[in-house]
């Protein structure tokens, strides 16, 4: 039974997720306060986390902040109040995998649930995982000049040394590397890596782009990577010797 932690202060939206979740099988924690709902999440193994925004003691943005730098990295889908574009940014960078601006439907909860956990790939059995994981050893490396990609360790190397990206970046990077030279729309981007249609809010990809840059060109101003491809988004290209 897949395990999925709410962390609402408001108790309508608590039982009306709750209630739903429960209907579909999943087992649900709840906790009202972030501090308490952090607490959870960093001790405790949930294959999904339910965020709101406003909290009291501790905000959904430090929680999803933190849970991100100590690499816990269970799915998460941020709730608010609010339906401003970057706030939107601001939550998608710190980690979270989704954004839904309140009100909505439980159908629709679980409908974003289902395709982020889609996306990630559902969970195996132990046996099958070890099969997976032989597997994934043998192409477990991708590298793209001085930039070497350890899917399963969750690492980058540039120029030998280890960098820090959101979990984001990391999908973003390895999502165009594995496309090498191929011209990639921030309509395309968007929804392999967020895996929902935000009509209108291609910036994000562009932040992300922004931010990527910064961690592995040398120069942003003349990126020998990630080229903009005016009229069209973005390309990968290995640096010419």
């Amino acid at each position: 039974m897949k395990k999925v932690l709410i962390v609402d202060d408001e108790p309508s939206i608590i039982t009306l997720l709750a209630f739903n979740l429960e209907k579909e099988g999943y087992s649900v924690k709840t906790a009202s306060d972030g501090l308490e709902g952090y607490e959870l999440a960093a001790t405790n193994q949930y294959d999904f986390i339910i965020l709101d925004l406003m909290l009291p003691s501790m905000d959904g943005m430090d929680i999803c902040k933190k849970l991100r730098q100590e690499k816990v990295n269970t799915p998460i889908l941020m709730l608010t109040a609010k339906d401003d574009e970057l706030e939107k940014i601001i939550g998608l960078e710190l980690g979270a995998d989704d954004y839904m601006t309140k009100p909505f439907s439980p159908r629709e909860v679980l409908a974003r649930m289902k395709a982020i956990m889609r996306r990630i790939g559902e969970p195996t059995d132990t046996a099958e995982s070890d099969h997976a994981n032989e597997a994934a050893d043998e192409e477990e490396k991708v590298q793209v000049g001085e930039i070497v990609i350890y899917p399963h360790q969750y690492e980058v190397l540039v120029r030998g040394d280890s960098i820090e990206l959101t979990p984001k970046e990391f999908e973003l990077l390895l999502y165009m590397t594995k496309r090498l030279n191929r011209i990639l729309s921030r309509e395309q981007l968007l929804n392999a890596i967020w895996n929902f249609d935000y009509a209108g809010e291609t910036r994000i990809v562009d932040v992300h782009i922004s931010h990527l840059r910064e961690k592995i060109e040398v120069d942003t101003k003349n990126p020998e990577y990630i080229r903009t491809v005016r009229g069209f988004g973005y390309k990968f290209e290995a640096p010419k010797v």
